[in-house]
Formats: C-alpha cells, structure tokens, sequence
C-alpha cells in the first residue's frame, strides 16, 4: 500500500484538492481537481496527472453544498477511488502566519485558534482556508494536518523591509509588511538552481503574475522584500484587487463619499484591478483580446506598474541578475512578458522574441546581460512537500 499527501486549497466558494503520492524521497502528483460553487451550483473534477478528467459530478442549482459538504465529497471520492493507497495527513494553503509561524506548522486547536486571531489582516482568505480545518478537526481528529503558509518565505526579510513608517507600538502590535505568495517563491527557489546558478546564488526578481499578481526580490534564492505588505491588496493592480493606494484615499471614502469599512472592502478587493479600470473583464486573456481602449488602458495600467515595481526592486537589491515569469499570467501570456522585458532592457534583460513565443524556458537572447525565464510554480508539490517534511 503506497502512502499518499493530500493538499487543500480552499476559498470562499470552492475547494481545490491534490493527491500526491510519496515514493521514495519524492512526492509525485497523483489525481487533482475541484469542487466550486459550493454554495450556489456546486460542481467536482478530478483529473489524472495527464489532466485528464475521470470524475465529475454535478448537484442542482441552488444547492447549498458548503465546505462541509465538499469536504464529505472529496473524502468519499478518494475513499472509494483510491483503495491502494493509505493517507497520512493532510496540508493546507494557509495566506497568513503572522510574526509567529515562520515555518509549516502541525495543526492542532491551539494553533487554529492563533490562526484565527488573524483573520482581520486577510479576512477574504484566511477564514475560508482555516474552514476545512476546523471541520477536519473535528470529524478526524486523529488526521494529522499540517499548515502552510504564503506569508512564511518572506520572514527572511530584513527588519527594515517589514517596517512602516510609523510609530513603533504598531509593529509591535503586528502592523508590518508581510509579504505573500510564499509558496509560489518557495517553489520557484526551490528549482531556480537547475535553471540558472548565477540568479540562484544571485539577484533575481521574480514576478508572480496572475489574478493575484506581485513581485518578489531575491538574493541567494531568500527573499529580501516584495511589492505586497500588510495585506494581498497591496502593490500591483490585480484582477479584481486595486494594488498599493494612497491612504487618503480610504479617508476620503470614508469622509467625503460616506463609505463603511465593508464597502470599501469590496471596493479594493473585488471591483477595482483590471476589471475596474476596463469595465470588462478581470481575465487578462479576455483584455488582450480585446479591441476596446479600456482593455487596452487597463493592460497599460498594470505594465506601467509592473515597471515601477521592478525600478524599486532593483534597486533594493543593489542590482539584478536574472528575472522569472511565473503565475497564470506570466507563464501564458506571451504579448505581456514582451513588454515587460522591453521596460527592463534599461537594467540589462534583451529579449530573445522566438522563444518567448514558445514559451522559454529562457526568454532571454544569448547576450543578455541579465537573463529571463519562465517556470512554472507549483504551490501543490510545495506545501506536500512542507507536509511530508513537518510529518516526518
């Protein structure tokens, strides 16, 4: 009987789910998929490793399926699918650690209760990734669950990196600059050596572009700071998500247009990004296509930021060996990895144009004096990774 990590990723309105089956000192992906909609129309797949589908199911519209009722899907799924195998626990996507999980943690009540005082800092995702938990608790007591978290790469920043500017207490109290997407950094770090020793043991920016979009700099494959902070609304303009504001801003909602705490919520998190500025869509593949010029204004927005971001990243760092594309939007969209990397010849990348149209893995000319790739993430492997690793 093979041994085999399942991986949960679960959002307000779905669950995403891996199985990764452990073989020697590897954790090869066994079956993926999801069940979203789950409270409005739920729908499951499952797909093999070829991404092919072998399961589905539907429930009527209007059904109220719930993480609960997912989470009880999933499992008799796996159950009766997956005889042969033996489960030994189970590892989650968590978005925010704090100060103190700096590292993958073992679930237990104690734990969840901690994770839980923090779901004010990301109150979008970190109540829906603790659901599954809790319920697991619960029903599986003895199933042990293991808590990876998009915030813990970025605690290698320096002090001053996660300071705002002001007073003291605040930090003390935990207002600083956390940093996510850690998983897909992690990831990404974990691989870059087989790509390229020189930004490995080097400087590079690495820009996680998708419908949550940032950047992270790098130096000796830790991270050094990021373009996200205190919250994953911070930074670039998103899909949805407006990226770095002034803070007047917020008073002026407040005070001059009378806005609530909750309206502004939903203002910067789901109605702002590349669907506010085009009033179209939030799927860059639906802008690019697009011949309207808000399309046009709202791709234009975000690669203007990207090249700000960049600008400050650089000099951070102190300088920049090599940049990667990775995230749904980074790894497909070849027109946006042009541009970008005509914006950053200013510091040396030269593009090689043929091989970003086929996807690199360099896209990068023979020249260049600083190097661009293009790698796929794997937030999955990463966190049954961390899981086999915290289990062990």
């Amino acid at each position: 009987m093979s041994d085999v990590i399942a991986v949960l990723n679960a959002g307000s309105s779905s669950i995403k789910f891996s199985l990764f089956v452990l073989r020697d000192d590897q954790a090869e992906l066994l079956v993926r998929g999801q069940a979203e909609g789950i409270y409005t129309s739920p729908r499951f797949n499952a797909k093999d490793r070829q991404g092919t589908i072998i399961s589905e199911k539907s429930w009527p519209e209007g059904t109220k399926l719930g993480h609960d009722g997912a989470l009880d899907h999933l499992f008799a799924y796996v159950r009766s699918e997956f005889t042969g195998y033996r489960l030994l626990g189970v590892g989650h996507r968590v978005v925010h650690g704090g100060l103190e999980y700096t590292q993958p943690v073992r679930l237990n009540p104690e734990v969840l209760a901690k994770l839980e005082k923090l779901i004010p800092l990301v109150p979008l995702h970190q109540p829906h990734n603790l659901a599954p938990i809790k319920l697991l608790l619960e029903r599986r007591p003895e199933l042990p669950q293991v808590a990876c978290f998009d915030t813990s790469f970025h605690r290698t920043n320096p002090y001053i990196a996660q300071l705002y500017a002001l007073p003291l207490e605040y930090a003390e109290a935990g207002v600083m600059r956390y940093g996510f997407h850690g998983l897909s950094y992690a990831y990404i770090a974990s691989v870059l050596p087989k790509f390229d020793t020189t930004a490995a043991s080097g400087r590079t920016l690495v820009l996680h572009l998708g419908n949550g979009a940032s950047i992270c700099a790098m130096e000796n494959c830790r991270s050094m700071t990021s373009t996200m902070g205190f919250s994953g609304v911070e930074g670039l303009p998103m899909g949805t998500r407006s990226g770095a504001l002034d803070p007047g801003i917020m008073l002026y909602l407040m005070d001059g247009l009378g806005m609530d705490a909750r309206a502004i919520e939903k203002l910067i998190y789901t109605q702002s990004g590349l669907l506010g500025i085009s009033g179209i869509s939030s799927d860059m593949r639906t802008l690019l296509a697009s011949e309207e010029p808000r399309a046009r204004l709202a791709i234009d927005l975000f690669l203007y930021r990207v090249r700000r971001e960049m600008g400050s990243l650089v000099a951070a760092l102190g300088g920049v060996d090599a940049i990667v594309f990775t995230g749904g939007i980074g790894e497909n969209a070849a027109p946006i990895r042009e541009r970008v990397c005509r914006d950053a010849a200013w510091f040396g990348v030269e593009l090689d144009a043929g091989a970003n149209a086929q996807g690199g893995p360099c896209i990068s000319s023979a020249g260049s004096r600083v190097r661009a790739w293009v790698i796929q993430t794997n937030e999955e492997l990463m966190i049954a990774r961390h899981t086999r690793r915290v289990l062990r």
